[in-house]
């Protein structure tokens, strides 16, 4: 990005964050989230920041914004109303799904309700084979018929799924020009344009999300643009999406369902760019917010990257009991561990932590909104870590009495506990359900979290970032800059970028370079089109993977491609080097065949290098002391508590200890050290076991 002042908002479950670039400093601010209208925090927001800094808004040059938007919709139900068309005999596909059973023993168990209703899905005559060939002419008699329900039943969104469109997409196009002439005000989505792959429930499921989330999303960014342009902002608007990278808002309102993890994205991003400026080449993205936490592996400077994402699942740790959508993502485990996230004692009188949040309305009972619940942040203002004058910036007031009471009565009273006690417990176990879910999360990818760099940024993760490190094994922490709004800083450092994937069932004996080649240019002039509206051509970077498998597998893994590898050997080559990087052996005599080809085009971008300076900077001086109860043993104590503000770098502190600043606190146990690193993030160091 060249924009001199950028301004980069991200809307959370709890919080909304902004943060405002300018050319010589940033200013940050942290909101409580509106959700009945989410764009009348960012608007009342940016007002307010502006104001701060004495500019108006026609002297911002750039708008990045990330949202929850598109998955809340998805997760409560609140999208279109939504109609499904698809080959006669297969609308049941979407209810079918898998035809397992995710949870295996649960006699209870609930599998996610489809997004579109069994009288709304409809069916048409028509018949591709795997090919692409025609086996039977579309219907089109038929569809006008179908314009009659669609009115009747008051249709806001139409998804168009047809078997194996993704290799020939002439019938769901014809579709939806003899619809779209009949219902011009309708929002039609063709799994062709959403999704063009193999695998017919998850590529209906994206289409149908797509469709489902489509008008809220226009509508929301329509408002949000006009918002913007009645306190004078009338600069670019670029929407981060789930694969880490920004599109336009005529993009993001085309395809909203690449928006589902877009606030998650950006922390990833921050976290790589502060993985690649300390050298630390296995690193640990933890990102813990008010409503969950996010834990994504970056080995070599780059997250790992995934095409399948599950939203809403009716289990939240149980896979496949979500609504599959296949889009570009970065790959992370979701926990529902946030500060808002609500402690209880189950009938086997243990403490229990989540998913459920209180949100930001009521939120946690230190709030004084009406939650009565104890949360993770109750618990953290009943240790002493938080400071209650202080938080968000003293913009929100926190009450001690209303979160000690929530402790003690619905934990406390019940396990005979203290007060303090019970806040431990509380904090406890839900450091110990974020280790564990990235403990698993490395296993599942045959890697390891012992020896990597813990990252950690969001509001709560400085808090409990130190204990879960000792849980993981890991010997180094850092806190980057401004961390309490890590995701919005990530933000205006994503390039512009977009994704096309394509299935191309090919036997690598039977490699046709030429076919492949076109398929290839063919997609990178689909992404040029949309990348190109913010990007010189001179300034795109192209990333070609390959989606391969033995044959009789059942699933590919992805396989980086260089722009020379079109040729037999060099493709398996390439195959048998990533196959062995994930299970550590290959499979001799067996043929290879390539499913799935993609092409990423972005803005080029270069990791700024790693900076080893260390400066000695001046003494840390402690601004006073606060009574605090350390998780790890219970023991309380007086722990100095320091200005992040007022700390050098090359300033030096042993724990215990807390550093304040407006948007989190960072606390430094017994046994760590903590310094201040040359750009200013601290590094806590010496983790004891």
């Amino acid at each position: 990005m060249t924009a001199r002042t950028r301004l980069a908002v991200d809307i959370g479950g709890t919080f909304t964050d902004l943060v405002l670039s300018l050319p010589d400093r940033t200013v940050s601010r942290k909101l409580l989230t509106t959700h009945d209208a989410p764009d009348d925090a960012v608007i009342a927001g940016t007002r307010d920041i502006l104001a701060e800094v004495g500019i108006g808004g026609s002297a911002v040059d750039l708008v990045v914004h990330g949202t929850t938007l598109a998955t809340n919709a998805l997760i409560e139900r609140k999208g279109a109303r939504t109609a499904l068309i698809t080959t006669a005999g297969f609308r049941d596909s979407l209810e079918i799904a898998y035809e397992h059973r995710f949870e295996q023993y649960d006699l209870y168990m609930e599998r996610p309700r489809p997004l579109v209703e069994r009288d709304l899905r409809l069916e048409v005559a028509e018949r591709l084979a795997a090919d692409g060939s025609v086996l039977l002419d579309l219907d089109e008699a038929a569809l006008p018929r179908l314009v009659d329900v669609l009115r009747a039943q008051q249709i806001q969104a139409l998804a168009i799924s047809f078997l194996h469109s993704y290799i020939n997409p002439a019938h769901e196009e014809r579709a939806r020009d003899i619809l779209a002439a009949a219902m011009p005000g309708l929002a039609i989505t063709l799994s062709s344009e959403v999704c063009r792959e193999i695998r017919e429930y998850e590529r209906t499921s994206t289409t149908v999300a797509n469709a489902y989330v489509l008008p809220l999303m226009a509508s929301y960014l329509g408002r949000m643009r006009d918002g913007f342009a009645g306190i004078g902002v009338a600069c670019p608007l670029l929407l981060m999406m789930s694969s880490g990278g920004v599109c336009t808002v005529e993009t993001a309102t085309r395809f909203p369902v690449r928006l589902v993890e877009s606030g998650p994205a950006g922390g990833v991003i921050l976290a790589r760019r502060i993985a690649a400026l300390g050298g630390y080449n296995r690193a640990l993205s933890f990102d813990m917010g008010g409503t969950t936490a996010k834990i994504t592996l970056i080995d070599d400077y780059a997250p790992q990257q995934s095409r399948h994402f599950e939203v809403a699942r009716a289990y939240r740790f149980a896979k496949g009991s979500g609504i599959p959508v296949r889009i570009p993502v970065i790959d992370m485990v979701e926990i529902g561990a946030g500060g808002g996230s609500i402690g209880r004692v189950d009938d086997l009188r243990r403490i229990v932590v989540g998913p459920d949040s209180s949100g930001s309305d009521p939120g946690p009972a230190c709030y004084g909104r009406g939650g009565s619940a104890p949360t993770v942040t109750d618990a953290d203002v009943v240790l002493g870590r938080i400071d209650p004058a202080r938080f968000a910036g003293g913009k929100i007031g926190l009450d001690p009495s209303l979160a000690h009471r929530a402790v003690l009565t619905d934990i406390g009273l019940r396990l005979e506990m203290a007060a303090e006690e019970a806040a431990r417990g509380i904090v406890e176990i839900v450091d110990e359900t974020m280790a564990s879910a990235a403990r698993v999360h490395a296993v599942e990818n045959g890697k390891d979290t012992v020896g990597r760099t813990l990252i950690a940024f969001g509001g709560a993760a400085p808090l409990h970032a130190a204990r879960m490190a000792q849980k993981l094994g890991i010997e180094r922490v850092v806190i980057p800059v401004d961390a309490g709004v890590g995701s919005a800083h990530g933000f205006l450092d994503a390039p512009i970028a977009y994704e096309v994937a394509r299935t191309f069932l090919l036997p690598l004996d039977g490699l046709d370079p030429e076919r492949v080649g076109q398929l290839f240019s063919d997609m990178r002039a689909e992404a040029e089109a949309v990348v190109r509206l913010g990007v010189p051509a001179g300034l795109l970077s192209e990333q070609r993977t390959g989606s391969m498998r033995y044959r009789g597998q059942g699933h590919e893994i992805a396989v980086p491609l260089d722009d020379s590898e079109l040729d037999q050997a060099a493709l398996r080559g390439a195959f048998e080097k990533a196959y062995t990087l994930l299970f550590g052996r290959i499979i001799p005599g067996l043929e290879v065949e390539a499913v799935t080809w993609t092409l990423a085009l972005s803005q080029r971008y270069a990791l700024p290098p790693a900076d080893p300076r260390v400066d000695e900077g001046a003494p840390a001086v402690a601004q006073g002391t606060r009574r605090m109860v350390e998780a790890a043993s219970g023991r309380a104590i007086d722990a100095p508590v320091y200005g992040r503000a007022s700390l050098l770098p090359g300033a030096r502190l042993r724990g215990p200890a807390a550093i304040v600043e407006d948007g989190t606190t960072t606390i430094v146990p017994t046994g760590f050290e903590a310094r201040i690193g040359y750009s200013g993030e601290i590094i806590i160091e010496g983790v004891t076991a």
